[in-house]
């Protein structure tokens, strides 16, 4: 016994309280432990971690090319083909209404007239026409008339044949070569060429730069931008009230491929004028 008189704790006792203690303490700590440091490690774990970013994916988008607006792509361009073909329309129109505004060959300025009835004599022969170029008169037979059809010829074409394709309806354009330039040729040439009824070459001895005629009539000018050309084409070519074989054809390929030439007349052993109305067939 010590010498305080308290009884002396057995050492097992001791051992076991401090161990108690020790261990009491421990898991205090450890709980304490556990509970303050899981917080943060929670909340780092959940709002910051690898995991939380890798654990929602954003669902892949379905890509669709555009159409294309193949509805609306065909209604413009049947909107564009219908607009050329009215402004078309109109243009004609316009033109044929420019044409009737002269009404009558005499309206127009400067028209001659003349009076070759229908059924004028048929010839092989050279004529001395009354008027340069002719208008009308005695002319080669068929099939001898000079191709018509929008045609542009480059030499003096064979009169006979010329007057036989007024017969037919035709607008001759003739130039004096030696006046024009080549751009005045090819200005005049937009009158004909390709127009049915029409035809253009050039006159060797003409007594003005430019002279168009129908049958019967005539129009002579000095400037190939002179307006009655157009008009005088527009309002006699293939016009029925004012030429004998309405409905004749205009077409000869075999001319175009080989024209007769003025240059292979000599002399002329037929006369031709105003008052010589032979009859003959065709």
């Amino acid at each position: 016994m010590p010498k305080d008189g308290k009884p002396d704790e057995p050492r097992n006792a001791r051992g076991a309280s401090g161990r108690g203690s020790s261990a009491s303490s421990g898991r205090d700590g450890s709980a304490a432990s556990g509970r303050g440091g899981s917080r943060p490690a929670g909340k780092g774990g959940a709002g910051k971690g690898p995991a939380a970013k890798g654990g929602r994916t954003r669902p892949t988008a379905n890509v669709v090319s555009p159409q294309r607006p193949w509805g609306l792509i065909a209604a413009a361009i049947a909107v564009v083909v219908f607009a050329g073909a009215v402004l078309t329309y109109a243009v004609l129109q316009v033109r044929e209404s420019e044409a009737n505004e002269a009404g009558d060959p005499g309206d127009i300025a400067g028209v001659q007239t003349y009076e070759y009835a229908a059924g004028q004599e048929h010839v092989t022969s050279v004529v001395d026409y009354a008027e340069s170029p002719p208008v009308g008169g005695p002319h080669e037979p068929a099939p001898g008339w000079a191709d018509c059809t929008g045609t542009v010829y480059d030499v003096d074409i064979r009169h006979e044949n010329a007057v036989h394709s007024l017969e037919h309806g035709a607008v001759w354009i003739t130039y004096d070569p030696e006046v024009l330039s080549e751009d005045d040729v090819s200005t005049l040439a937009d009158l004909v060429d390709g127009e049915n009824g029409r035809m253009m070459s050039p006159y060797v001895g003409l007594d003005a730069p430019i002279s168009i005629q129908s049958w019967n009539h005539q129009l002579k000018v000095d400037s190939v931008d002179d307006e009655r050309l157009e008009q005088f084409a527009d309002l006699l070519t293939l016009n029925g009230d004012y030429y004998p074989e309405v409905g004749a054809s205009c077409q000869n390929p075999d001319f175009i491929a080989s024209p007769r030439l003025a240059a292979e007349d000599a002399a002329p052993t037929a006369e031709g004028g105003a008052a010589e109305t032979e009859a003959a067939a065709g």
